[in-house]
């Protein structure tokens, strides 16, 4: 609380002193002291008149309307009065004889009542000037007294009476008390039903202790009200509310009670307001607020909540302390006298006055003080003292006004402070003001006048300094007006906005309403503003395109409207009355078009002026003169989302979409993580038309196909043909309908229609925009009226759609096929037939098939069908028919087995069987052919065949039986078990001694153990060891069938053995691996078998190291008998084999591999005519003769003629010197002895040189056929074409058996062999592949 000014003791002349305010208006204050003068002092504390007085004032007291002060004096019997509007003083002549002690004006009317120390009583009429005395009212002194609104006196007086009299004195009710009565006062008792409509209750304090109430209506049964002793002697009490009485008690207590009957004697409040004292309480009703003071402190209440404090302001240099409190008809100003004799008065509440201009705001913070502010950009505030008690402020870019009735006085903002510019007077008193940076505005008495506030430019135009508007010829009036940067806008009684365009000063835009304007409130630019009608309802007006738009729920209470002055966000503004704010948003380009929006609303707390808004925040003027934030529930989503649950960023969401905060939602969005609020994100992107962000959001939630569609349209620059887009997207089709006949491309609404399959919309829209797309939709139409069945309107929307036209025949062909399709589903069943017939489309004849099959009319369905060559459909529906004739007509072309298993089972019936076996097999039932083959046409080999290549069980079972009747057992015992009936073949196997046969049969087919076990068996019994054997290695009982193998005689082939080898390689049983190797050694017979069986034994058991060894051994053996191809084959058989397994191969085996490998390639070089490679070969083999012990001679004999042909001279000569050892001479062919004995005698060492190539190892050039590097020492690979070393850079591989071959040389070799040398594989050129790293096949040949 802001202190306006104090009155110290000295000027007041000491204790105690007497104050009343100016009733009303509350301008002035009179204050009385000890002395003999009255001071009237103003509401700024400057003294405006003094009045000398014959003695100290006793009392003093201002009339209703606060137009006279009246006040008596000690030592006088004259009432003084003294006019505020003229300040002098006159002098009234009371009559009475006696001492005045108590004075008081009424509160309906000009009487003053005056009591005298005797008890006499003055009724004065201020306007008539009448006095009526009434002598003897009391016996004593009056010393309290009130008037009613009815005009009715109440006296209290020493003589412990209370009286009501009239306003003639005349007595109507009196009563005792038991002590002295004071503080008496009138009001109206809270009762359930209103007794009287006037004030008819008296209310005393008696004798400082009790609450006296007397009821005029009920005189005989007054109320005495007694309190606590603790509370002390009651000060003062005032009556407030309906029926409330607040008491102040002189121990600082501060207690409130209700009147009415049944609460009475019940304390609703009390509060211990002050430690020590309490010596006054006041109440303002205009303001709703209590005031108590005691001790040095004033403590001020709120009536609507007493326990909440309002203020509490501190006089901690009143050290004797406070005295009387009293407040202003209006509540600004509180006024309190101390105990000391001075006087201190108090701003409680001020004129809530202020401006605004973009964010600066100028307010009123003390009577004579202007604050102006701008917290947004964080300006310092600026404090300008003025020099009158302003009852207007405006504020602008640079300056600031303040005025009061026709009076503005103008100050400059500057950087370095307030100056004082100029004082205005105008023509009348300004109700409101507006300035801009160059320009005021001034609205008074139905005109404006426009005026610079500063004229910096003296060339300037003198007609642009000042204008008045209306002009002079227009009878209109004013009623609001506004000023932005660029306009001056007004409205008047008539209904008319008119824009007033400064830079051009000329009126630029004009608008009509239907009634009269009270208010306007544009926006910073000019280009939208908010009207409200004397109908009290809202508008948004843009003058841009002079549309105008309702606003939704527009409360009538409204006071204001405020802009959202955030840049980004100047579409949302704010209404509001006393108590609430409604926000509201302008939707300016959305798909619908402009429209506003009702987004929420805001409490208002009390007494708070809404005064400017920015990002949400709204800042509010206060009654004490100061700022108040309040943040717009709407805007809820600007504070802290951190401990929001998901339901109320959902809320806050949708909030920041309906204001447009799309930056805002985005974040909430990611906050949310949520599909749903990225869609209605995305959906209100569409809706206000902002594509690049929609586009943004679509790509985010990854809906590739809005991305590309939004692509496609964002460079659209029609605002119609873009908003149909939009709206089409959104699913508002009708909308998008009317955007797009309102735009550029009407046709674009017919695409959307056909698009949408909505036909009859496109074909209304196609009559207007495209009447040559008529036949192509109805086309459309007809086909979807097809699909759901209404096929009246499908054939006529067919038939619409023949064009005639030979360019669109293939449209016509649809539409023909249509119309014949609706033809026979309307029952026009020739009509619909024959257009089939004609028409060239197959599908279509199917199609009218159908629908002549479901409708039952068969003959002309298979006609159909048979027609558009639907064969088994045809045969389908003539069998239906029992036309035999037409099935077999068409039963060539017909593939269906169930129509030719129709047709057999006709035929048969009629005694055709030939015909019916036909066509059985081509139903493929072939369990049918089988029997009529057997049963009617006796050709068994038929059925036989049949069955073999079908393996059916039943018609095996019919052969079988077959069989049977003819007594050939043999073929019966097989059909039975072909027919899995292996019971029945084993029992007729053992009666006509055929189990051989059936041995044979079962032994092939997938039988149980029990079968082969059965069979087993049989033959144990009849001796025949080879056949038990079997059937018992088959059973898995390998035990019996070793024992019965090794029983069988030793034949040629010695399958037996093969067969003992495969039981216990199957086995893996030590116990039997033995008996068959003492076996194969001839422990028991004393009769050694071959060692290929044992290499087979050990292949078997997968003891690959033994059969290594073995497969040594029988290679050396095949090689001594001469079978070099054989030895060759089981030693590749076995290295193949080690190498799968990954077990090292033995030197010895690769050794004489390669030996024999080389021998083998001698005889395919020597075919193709290479001499030299054959030649190098035989010098390998002769090398190592002695592993060819048995053509020891004629190898020699080859390798001698070889080399001697390939030009190896020496070497030829070697070998022939070796021939002619004595053991061998005579064994030397006849056709050559003489010419190998004639190189031995003439000796020629001419030798061709052998080509050197690296190591593939080393690198080290050594003969190409040497396979022993000198170099590395390494034993290399060679390759299997050639027999020579291998070189890296010509590196291949067989892709059968995986050895190395020069690639060159291996593909020159199969230009004329086809199988690999070494795996006899079939080979060609295009399967070998050259290697490019053969480090992994040298690997391979180190480890071997």
């Amino acid at each position: 609380m802001k202190r306006v000014f104090s009155l110290t003791e000295k000027s007041l002349l000491g204790y105690p002193i007497h104050y009343a305010w100016q009733r009303n208006l509350g301008n002035y204050i009179a204050v009385t002291g000890v002395d003999h003068t009255v001071k009237i002092y103003d509401r700024h504390g400057q003294k405006k008149d003094e009045i000398n007085l014959p003695g100290v004032c006793f009392a003093l007291d201002w009339d209703k309307d606060g137009n006279a002060l009246a006040m008596v004096a000690d030592k006088s019997s004259s009432i003084y009065m003294w006019d505020p509007n003229t300040c002098k003083t006159s002098q009234l002549d009371s009559g009475m004889r006696d001492q005045m002690s108590f004075l008081l004006w009424s509160k309906a009317g000009s009487l003053l009542a005056v009591g005298t120390s005797k008890g006499s009583l003055l009724i004065y009429n201020l306007q008539t000037s009448r006095k009526v005395p009434v002598l003897g009212k009391h016996t004593k002194r009056v010393t309290c007294g009130c008037w009613s609104s009815q005009n009715l006196l109440a006296l209290g007086s020493e003589d412990k009476m209370i009286t009501v009299s009239n306003q003639e004195g005349d007595t109507i009710r009196q009563t005792s008390v038991r002590m002295d009565p004071s503080d008496i006062q009138f009001s109206v008792m809270k009762t359930d039903e209103r007794a009287s409509a006037g004030e008819s209750t008296v209310s005393v304090v008696v004798g400082r202790k009790t609450l006296f109430l007397f009821n005029l209506n009920d005189p005989d049964n007054p109320i005495e009200l007694a309190f606590q002793p603790r509370y002390g002697t009651i000060v003062s009490h005032k009556w407030y509310g309906d029926g409330y009485i607040m008491i102040g008690f002189s121990h600082g207590f501060f207690v409130v009670i209700s009147t009415h009957m049944r609460e009475i004697g019940q304390e609703l409040f009390q509060a211990h307001n002050h430690k020590d004292s309490l010596t006054s309480i006041a109440i303002s009703q205009s303001l709703g607020k209590a005031a108590s003071c005691g001790d040095n402190v004033i403590k001020i209440h709120d009536l609507t909540e007493l326990k909440e404090m309002y203020a509490i302001i501190n006089l901690d240099d009143e050290t004797k302390g406070l005295d009387t409190l009293s407040w202003t008809d209006d509540g600004q100003l509180l006024a309190v006298s101390t105990q000391r004799g001075s006087l201190n008065v108090f701003l409680t509440k001020l004129p809530v006055l202020g401006d605004t201009c973009g964010t600066k705001i100028a307010y009123l913070t003390s009577l004579l003080e202007v604050t102006v502010a701008n917290n947004v950009d964080g300006e310092l505030p600026i404090t300008v003292s003025v020099e009158v008690e302003p009852n207007f402020v405006a504020v602008g870019q640079y300056h600031l006004a303040v005025g009061m009735n026709n009076r503005a006085w103008f100050y400059a903002l500057t950087p370095n402070g307030v100056e004082k510019l100029m004082d205005m007077e105008y023509l009348g008193s300004v109700a409101n003001m507006c300035l801009n940076s160059d320009y005021a505005a001034a609205l008074f008495e139905g005109k404006v006048q426009l005026h610079v506030i500063e004229n910096k430019d003296e060339d300037a135009q003198e007609e642009r300094e000042t204008r008045l508007f209306p002009a002079s010829d227009d009878k209109c009036r004013i009623l609001c007006h506004a000023l932005t940067g660029d306009f001056l806008i007004y409205a008047t009684n008539t209904g008319l906005i008119k824009f007033f365009y400064l830079e051009d000063w000329q009126y630029v835009n004009e608008y009509r309403h239907s009634v009269s304007i009270r208010k306007i409130f544009p926006d910073a630019t000019g280009t939208t503003l908010v009207l409200i009608d004397e109908k009290t309802e809202g508008f948004v007006y843009c003058p841009l395109n002079d549309n105008l738009y309702e606003i939704p729920n527009f409360s009538p209470t409204i006071k204001g409207i405020l802009w959202e002055n955030w840049r980004m966000d100047r579409s949302v503004f704010v209404a509001y009355d006393d108590d609430k704010l409604y926000t509201y948003v302008f939707h300016k380009d959305t798909i619908q078009g402009s429209k506003v929006i009702f987004a929420g609303g805001t409490k208002l707390p009390f007494s708070h002026k809404p005064v400017l808004l920015h990002n949400g925040d709204l800042t509010c003027q206060t009654q004490s003169g100061k700022l108040n934030n309040i943040n717009l529930s709407t805007h809820s989503f600007l504070g802290s989302t951190g401990d929001a649950g998901a339901t109320e960023l959902k809320q806050m969401l949708t909030q920041a979409l309906m204001l447009r905060r799309f930056s805002d939602a985005w974040d909430l969005c990611k906050t949310l993580n949520d599909q749903l609020g990225w869609n209605e994100l995305a959906r209100a992107c569409l809706h206000h038309m902002e594509v690049e962000f929609a586009i943004r959001v679509y790509r985010t939630i990854g809906n590739v196909g809005m991305v590309m569609s939004l692509e496609q349209i964002k460079g659209i620059e029609d605002h119609n043909l873009l908003a149909g887009h939009l709206a089409m997207f959104a699913g508002d089709f009708n909308l998008a309908q009317d955007l797009y006949l309102a735009s550029g491309s009407p046709a674009a609404a017919l695409e959307m229609r056909r698009d949408l399959q909505h036909w009859d919309s496109a074909l209304q829209l196609a009559k207007r925009l495209a009447p040559d797309q008529i036949p192509f939709i109805s086309k459309e139409y007809a086909m979807q009226l097809e699909f759901t069945g209404d096929y009246v309107n499908a054939l006529a929307h067919y038939e619409k759609g023949i064009t005639g036209d030979n360019k669109f025949q293939e449209h016509d062909e649809t539409c023909l096929a249509g119309v014949a399709r609706m033809s026979i589903r309307m029952g026009d069943i020739r009509r619909g037939v024959n257009q089939a017939l004609k028409h060239p489309s197959r599908s279509l004849k199917k199609d009218c098939g159908a629908i002549l099959e479901s409708m039952k009319q068969l003959t002309e369905a298979a006609q159909l069908y048979e027609k558009g060559q639907y064969f088994d459909k045809a045969a389908s529906v003539y069998i239906r028919c029992k036309n035999w004739a037409k099935v077999g007509e068409l039963l060539p072309h017909v593939s269906s087995p169930k129509i030719h298993l129709q047709y057999a089972k006709a035929k048969e019936a009629d005694g055709k069987y030939k015909e019916a076996v036909f066509a059985y097999e081509n139903a493929k039932d072939w369990d049918n052919v089988i029997r009529i083959s057997l049963d009617h046409l006796n050709n068994p080999e038929k059925a036989v065949s049949i069955v073999k290549e079908t393996q059916s069980l039943e018609g095996a079972k019919m052969v079988a039986r077959f069989f049977l009747r003819l007594g050939d057992y043999g073929s019966a015992i097989q059909f039975l078990v072909l027919s899995k009936c292996n019971d029945e073949a084993f029992q007729l196997a053992q009666q006509h001694n055929q189990m051989e046969i059936y041995a044979d049969i079962i032994g092939s087919e997938n039988t149980s153990n029990e079968d082969y076990q059965s069979i087993a068996l049989y033959f144990e019994g009849e001796k025949k060891h080879f056949q038990a054997g079997k059937f018992f290695l088959l059973c898995g009982q390998y035990q019996r069938a070793l024992q019965h193998f090794i029983k069988c005689p030793i034949t040629e082939d010695n399958l037996a053995i093969e067969m003992a080898i495969e039981t216990v390689g199957r086995a893996k049983d030590d116990l039997l691996t033995t008996q068959l190797i003492d076996f194969l050694m001839g422990e028991k017979d004393g009769m050694p078998k071959d060692a290929k069986y044992l290499f087979r034994l050990y292949m078997a058991l997968k003891q690959y190291r033994e059969a290594a060894r073995t497969a040594i051994i029988i290679a050396r053996e095949e090689q001594s008998a001469g079978n070099y191809r054989n030895a060759h084959d089981v030693l590749f058989s076995m290295y193949t084999e080690l190498k799968a397994q990954k077990i090292k191969i033995p030197s010895e085996m690769a050794t004489n591999l390669m030996i024999l490998h080389s021998y083998i390639l001698v005889k395919i070089h020597v075919k193709r005519g290479d001499h030299m490679k054959g030649a190098r070969m035989l010098i390998r083999v002769a090398n190592n003769i002695s592993k060819f012990p048995s053509h020891i001679v004629p190898i020699l004999t080859s390798t001698v003629i070889e080399c001697h042909r390939a030009g190896l001279k020496n070497s030829a000569f070697s070998f022939a010197a070796m021939l002619m050892r004595p053991e061998y001479r005579n064994k030397i062919d006849i056709k050559y002895k003489k010419k190998i004995e004639a190189m031995v005698r003439r000796h020629d060492s001419t030798e061709i040189e052998e080509e050197n190539t690296p190591c593939p190892f080393c690198s080290f050039q050594l003969p190409e056929c040497e396979l022993l590097c000198p170099g590395c020492k390494n034993n290399l690979p060679y390759c299997i074409a050639t027999g020579r070393h291998m070189v890296k850079e010509n590196w291949c591989v067989c892709a059968h058996c995986g050895f190395s071959a020069l690639h060159s040389e291996f593909i020159s070799l199969l230009e004329t062999e086809t199988t690999c040398p070494m795996c006899s594989e079939p080979l060609s050129a295009n399967q070998l592949k050259r290697v490019e790293d053969c480090t992994e096949y040298l690997k391979q040949e180190q480890e071997e």
